[in-house]
């Protein structure tokens, strides 16, 4: 007699396994293979009491749960919320959590939630990615920050929950590529561009972000001009006219030793 909620299959080489699976709500949703069939019993009726006893909560998930706390976060949203997802997300009122494990909860506005309902999140330290078209892409770069961006240089976490990725708790504080706001011994701020060729190199101090994005654009046409070989990849200043984008590149001053520079016989500048 089979036992409820249990399939048998067969692996490619002929080994025998069982899936385990139930219906609610007209939903059929799959909940694991075991290697025998009382197991995957047993995870039925896990997952049944999972979406029926509303006492049941995340705080009582232990290792010894046959289920993953992925599949627990799935099973508890559709029983709270009335809708399944393939991703362990939780629906708050005003925003939705991301269980990536017991001890480790992200925090989005719904308007991620399309995104993230069929992106699965990995985690590498405190960097997450996403694997989208068979790449794995920085999670924080659709939120405007770049690959190289270190927290507290170049963005912040206002309230600095660092698991907290609403759009209302992000500063961006450098923007673009090559640009660092940096104070001066007097006090004031100032805006310096560096780029990189074999070392840091010094392109100049300007008064404004977007100056700054201009003049780091500038320097890579310079380099380039001059036989530097190196992709650099160039600013895009969102909402400035060409014109406008061009007084300011003629305008700007670039160091001497970028209008100078000349790349060796060096492998990596030919």
């Amino acid at each position: 007699m089979r036992l409820k909620g249990v399939y048998p299959a067969h692996k490619k080489d002929g080994a025998p396994y069982f899936r385990a699976s139930l219906t609610y709500r007209h939903k059929h949703i799959s909940l694991g293979s075991f290697n025998d069939p009382e197991t995957a019993h047993l995870a039925y009726l896990e997952g049944v009491n999972l979406l029926t006893d509303p006492d049941i909560s995340l705080l009582q998930y232990s290792e010894n749960a046959l289920l993953s706390y992925e599949k627990w976060v799935c099973l508890l949203n559709f029983r709270d919320n009335g809708i399944y997802f393939g991703t362990p997300i939780y629906m708050g009122k005003r925003l939705f959590y991301y269980h990536l494990a017991p001890a480790k909860i992200l925090k989005f506005d719904l308007d991620d939630l399309f995104y993230l309902s069929s992106h699965k999140i990995m985690c590498r330290g405190n960097h997450y990615f996403v694997a989208d078209y068979g790449m794995q892409i920085n999670l924080a770069s659709r939120y405007g920050i770049k690959n190289y961006a270190v927290e507290g240089r170049d963005f912040r976490f206002l309230n600095g929950d660092s698991t907290d990725f609403r759009r209302e708790n992000l500063e961006i504080l450098n923007a673009y590529h090559g640009v660092r706001l940096t104070r001066q011994k007097n006090g004031q701020y100032v805006y310096t561009v560096r780029i990189h060729i074999r070392g840091d190199y010094l392109v100049g101090q300007y008064r404004s972000e977007e100056e700054a994005a201009v003049a780091y654009n500038k320097a890579i046409d310079i380099l380039h001009k001059n036989g530097v070989r190196k992709n650099y990849t160039p600013n895009y200043i969102e909402g400035m006219s060409p014109s406008r984008y061009a007084d300011i590149y003629t305008a700007l001053k670039i160091s001497s030793r970028i209008i100078n520079y000349r790349p060796s016989t060096s492998p990596s500048n030919r």
